[in-house]
């Protein structure tokens, strides 16, 4: 029988992650538990070697709370899909939830952030043209 903390396997996540061009952006929607980050995790990576994005943007603005193991996954996947040839931005962090994590001590350290989806997108095509030029 699924516990809260484990989710059955069929239960649809609450994220939803759309093609842009050669970016991924996952928009999540509501808080998820710690199964839910692993699932979310998986399933984003898988999908940037699917469709070989060159970056994701994860919209974490529907979070009212981002805690320890949140910023290890988003670490996480910053650094594997970077490994993977793709670039990461998290867009969205609430002014409040901002706080909250500098208090907590909690950091998104090498993890490129931006304010909105738009700036977001702006920060991608910036880093990927001058990785461009650099070749």
């Amino acid at each position: 029988m699924p516990t809260a903390s484990h989710p059955p396997p069929d239960e649809p996540l609450r994220v939803s992650i759309l093609r842009q061009g050669g970016y991924l952006i996952a928009s999540i929607h509501t808080a998820l538990d710690d199964g839910q980050l692993v699932r979310f995790r998986r399933d984003l990576l898988d999908q940037i070697g699917q469709h070989r994005s060159r970056g994701v943007i994860i919209d974490v603005a529907a979070l009212d709370v981002i805690d320890s193991f949140a910023c290890h996954t988003l670490r996480t996947i910053t650094e594997v899909s970077r490994l993977r040839g793709a670039e990461t931005v998290v867009v969205g962090i609430q002014p409040d939830v901002a706080l909250a994590m500098v208090q907590l001590g909690l950091t998104l350290e090498d993890v490129l952030t931006a304010l909105d989806l738009e700036e977001g997108m702006a920060l991608l095509d910036q880093r990927l043209e001058e990785s461009h030029g650099s070749q």
